[in-house]
């Protein structure tokens, strides 16, 4: 009988042998010191306030430990994935031996992280005392709430100046109770699962594996991510731009769940790569998620790609305040937006009365309910042609 060489190294190699366990402070600590980072495809951070306080609640309320954290540690140096910073997604310029880099678990390392700074994105999640957990609170912080970035914070005198100035806080009881949720959240033990010099393929896919074999979302934002190199955040530069103009205008909710916050933002894109491209208008290439066209955006120049930002970025301001000025029902769809945007990057951003009482009926008939995405991408074209 013939075996594969590869099944005989395979059988004898148990990589759980390499498991060990890291304290929360510990990996603050790291990421603090740089000496834990992220691979450039790693998506930016994706959890909502409430997941990151359903987090807390379960490191501090809960009755098993949380999922492990997976890290690729470099060795060689001379050949590994570009590296960056949390928060700031900046590049290393060096990578000492022995790095530890992320390929499962950057939004629990982050939630903790950012509470071990006192983040400004965490300055509404407190403890609130009265109710035994962690939760979110609108307006004044009251006395029996401890705001979890003072609880939590590296220097411990942040929480005593913050206790000293409540003589309810001060009392032995509730200061000794707050002391031991610090140490209990400091000393939080994960299980650190670790590989070494994986290439990014193979950390690719671990990391669908760890999340159910991928998603297309997270598939697209770490083709993104990977621009970072030729400097092109697509966050900082589109995709949280295009989110914050439409929640200026109250439109918030067009991106829950939270998968939406990247696909309908690229899936705008494509008219402004099919003008850029001076390509023919294609059926495929509809603002619609499942059009999304992430390896043809990628493969343009970075100042192409930043002009794809630009003209849709601007017809996005331009559609806002169209539905605006004329009166027109608030969407209850993104598409609606996207359509529009699509419409203005091919027609131009001049309206004549002909042209606007066209879209002003297009806006008030048009139908997305119940559509199969040929038919969906059937009105897109309709709307452009002005058919």
């Amino acid at each position: 009988m013939r075996i594969n060489k590869n099944l005989e190294v395979a059988a004898a190699f148990n990589p759980t042998k390499k498991s060990h366990q890291m304290s929360i402070w510990d990996m603050c600590q790291k990421i603090e010191e740089q000496t834990i980072s992220l691979p450039l495809y790693q998506r930016d951070l994706s959890w909502t306030l409430q997941k990151c306080t359903s987090l807390l609640n379960y490191q501090l309320l809960g009755k098993a430990p949380v999922s492990p954290i997976s890290f690729n540690v470099i060795l060689d140096t001379n050949d590994f994935v570009p590296q960056v910073s949390f928060l700031n997604r900046e590049l290393f310029p060096n990578v000492e031996r022995g790095q530890y880099s992320v390929v499962d678990g950057q939004q629990r390392l982050t939630t903790n992280f950012k509470a071990y700074i006192n983040h400004e994105d965490f300055r509404n999640i407190v403890l609130d005392l009265g109710k035994g957990v962690f939760t979110q609170v609108q307006g004044e912080i009251r006395n029996n709430q401890i705001p979890v970035g003072i609880l939590l914070n590296k220097v411990d005198n942040e929480l005593f100046n913050y206790i000293s100035k409540d003589r309810r806080l001060k009392e032995p009881y509730v200061t000794n109770l707050l002391l031991q949720v610090k140490s209990k959240i400091k000393n939080y033990n994960y299980t650190i699962n670790s590989a070494e010099d994986l290439s990014e393929d193979e950390q690719i896919e671990w990391f669908e594996v760890l999340n159910n074999a991928g998603s297309r979302v997270s598939i697209i934002q770490m083709r993104f991510s990977k621009l970072k190199v030729h400097g092109i955040d697509i966050y900082k530069q589109y995709t949280n731009p295009f989110r914050n103009k439409l929640a200026e205008a109250g439109y918030e909710d067009f991106f829950i769940p939270q998968k939406t916050c990247v696909s309908y933002p690229i899936a705008a894109l494509n008219p402004a790569y099919e003008k850029i491209t001076q390509r023919p208008h294609a059926n495929n290439y509809a603002p619609i998620p499942s059009d999304t066209k992430e390896n043809q955006l990628c493969n343009l120049k970075a100042s192409e790609l930043q002009e794809c930002f630009n003209i849709t970025l601007n017809a996005l301001d331009y559609v806002l305040d169209f539905i605006e000025n004329n009166d027109l029902k608030q969407p209850v769809r993104i598409d609606y937006i996207n359509y529009l945007i699509g419409f203005f990057v091919f027609n131009g951003l001049k309206v004549d009365n002909m042209i606007k009482e066209y879209l002003i009926n297009w806006y008030n008939s048009v139908d997305f309910i119940n559509k199969s995405n040929s038919r969906r991408r059937t009105v897109f074209r309709n709307l452009i042609e002005k058919k």
